[in-house]
């Protein structure tokens, strides 16, 4: 195992001769072009330009212990959002102060209606989740804090379970690092680089894996018209992030009993799927020279997380897929889990009681922060009080239920904000105490510069899905799991004096945890 002291001697990341890092640099651009671990430039002048993601040039540490604590609580994360996704009236009372200010959420509890009022025609569902967690040290953060990991705990920044991306790259960056671990590019005074301290990662492995099991559960297609069932990628047109999809895709044509997929972009479901009686949903690939069309066993969503996509024929489009008898990952139901009012919700005592045993409970409640509403209700007034204190804001982040990053404010700025909005507003944010994460030296690595300096990781972990739900209802077995497993994990590392972590907005760059034991 590796120890925190095998750079005892050494500064880390080790500061290579030019020569060594010169080349490093040329391995890692090679290894990016040759493993694509690119971004689309879908408005660029020529059609096939593309940038290289930013990267991590060494692995950061990251306490083995920690990572093992993420990996261990991610089944019962999983089965907690399983279970919630099957209790409308949760959802409901956690959500209905948004639909009058949030636009998505309107759009998504609009179609959860319009399907249920038609009657749902499919008890199973699938969810790829994603459990982001950063290392936080107690103390007054208005001191230095110490960069000793060893008294670090783990704590959840956010439960994604919606279109969550940054798989397939991170499974890239994880193969990469190994392979520069292994060739001898991070040896420092002929000590060789603990192989063991780095991971590995099976993330597009993982997700290839539920898809497939979610396409067999289906069975064969149940329209006389259909060829074959197939899996649909429903996608945004345009999009800069192919490369984090399709390997998913490819992952299941190239299996031994591969699965046909095929990817449609979100504005375009109306024109080529329509329904059958017995609403099984068809597909008309456009390209394919066959009339006959595919029947559609399972719907893995990557695109509908914006407001705008549910305007004009959005809304029927997300409408037909909701109804339809193909397995959803994830259902309307489970798309709205992802907000960030339900992960306050489960701070506040007796909610997830309805849910799991007092034993994983207290597991998870072990990586929660102090979430808060910003609603009229007697919690969501005391933390008005905080967000408009100009002190006591500081140490705090208001998030909004928006997904894909950037919408977030930070400390001394939220009085200002919440001024410039109405105050009916103010229930679609929620206030969360800040994370404090040590410190660590790194080199990162963009398209167009590499520069080292103070940096703080984030380790997502990935969990896979598979429910049916259950005849019962009752509160702690509204679901029976027929898949839950962890696939693998995310880690992004950025400048610590930089507030977002989002790697394809370019705020930070994929990484390698480092584990180390003390």
């Amino acid at each position: 195992m590796a120890s925190l002291d095998y750079f005892e001697d050494e500064e880390y990341p080790p500061d290579l001769s030019e020569d060594r890092l010169i080349s490093l640099v040329s391995q890692i651009k090679d290894w990016q072009i040759n493993h694509g671990s690119l971004l689309k430039r879908v408005h660029s002048e020529t059609e096939n330009s593309v940038l290289s993601h930013p990267v991590g040039c060494f692995p950061s540490a990251f306490p083995r212990e920690r990572f093992q604590q993420a990996v261990e609580v991610q089944e019962i994360f999983n089965k907690l959002y399983c279970s919630i996704a099957e209790d409308e009236d949760l959802i409901y009372n956690t959500i209905k102060d948004l639909l009058p200010v949030e636009p998505l959420a309107k759009a998504l509890w609009g179609i959860h209606e319009a399907a249920r009022d038609a009657g749902y025609v499919q008890d199973i569902s699938a969810g790829v989740f994603r459990s982001d967690y950063m290392l936080h040290l107690e103390g007054n953060p208005s001191k230095e804090l110490t960069r000793d990991i060893s008294k670090t705990q783990l704590k959840q920044v956010e439960f994604n379970s919606f279109s969550c991306s940054g798989f397939s790259h991170a499974n890239k960056v994880a193969n990469m690092h190994r392979y520069l671990a292994r060739n001898g590019s991070y040896d420092v005074n002929e000590k060789p680089f603990p192989i063991d301290s780095l991971p590995k990662n099976y993330n597009i492995e993982s997700i290839a894996r539920l898809l497939t099991s979610a396409h067999l559960k289906y069975g064969p297609p149940r329209s006389k018209l259909a060829t074959h069932t197939a899996v649909l990628f429903i996608v945004q047109p345009f999009n800069f992030n192919i490369a984090d999809e399709r390997p998913i895709e490819y992952a299941l044509w190239n299996q031994d009993d591969s699965v046909p997929n095929y990817r449609l972009d979100f504005p375009d479901i109306i024109e080529y799927t329509q329904l059958t009686e017995e609403r099984a949903l068809l597909f008309h690939p456009p390209w394919l020279p066959s009339d006959k069309p595919v029947e559609i066993s399972v719907i893995y969503q990557r695109a509908g997380y914006e407001a705008s996509e549910y305007e004009n024929s959005g809304f029927d489009a997300r409408f037909q897929l909701e109804k339809s008898t193909a397995i959803k990952c994830p259902s309307v139901l489970g798309h709205l889990t992802t907000f960030k009012k339900v992960q306050q919700a489960l701070t506040v005592p007796g909610v997830l009681e309805r849910f799991l045993k007092s034993s994983e409970i207290a597991r998870i409640r072990e990586t929660f922060v102090p979430v808060l509403p910003l609603d009229e209700s007697t919690a969501g007034l005391e933390a008005r009080q905080i967000a408009c204190d100009v002190e006591r804001s500081a140490n705090y982040i208001l998030k909004p239920s928006l997904e894909g990053g950037g919408n977030n404010i930070y400390g001394n700025a939220i009085p200002a904000f919440l001024n410039s909005i109405a105050t009916s507003e103010w229930s679609r944010y929620i206030l969360m105490e800040k994370i404090h994460p040590p410190d660590a030296n790194n080199l990162l690595m963009g398209p167009a510069c590499l520069d080292g300096g103070k940096t703080v990781s984030e380790l997502g972990i990935l969990g896979c899905c598979l429910w049916q739900k259950s005849k019962t209802q009752q509160s702690d077995t509204r679901c029976d799991l027929l898949h839950n497993s962890v696939g693998g994990w995310t880690f992004k590392t950025k400048y610590s004096d930089i507030d977002e972590m989002n790697v394809v907005k370019g705020h930070g760059c994929f990484d390698t945890p480092r584990l180390v034991d003390f």
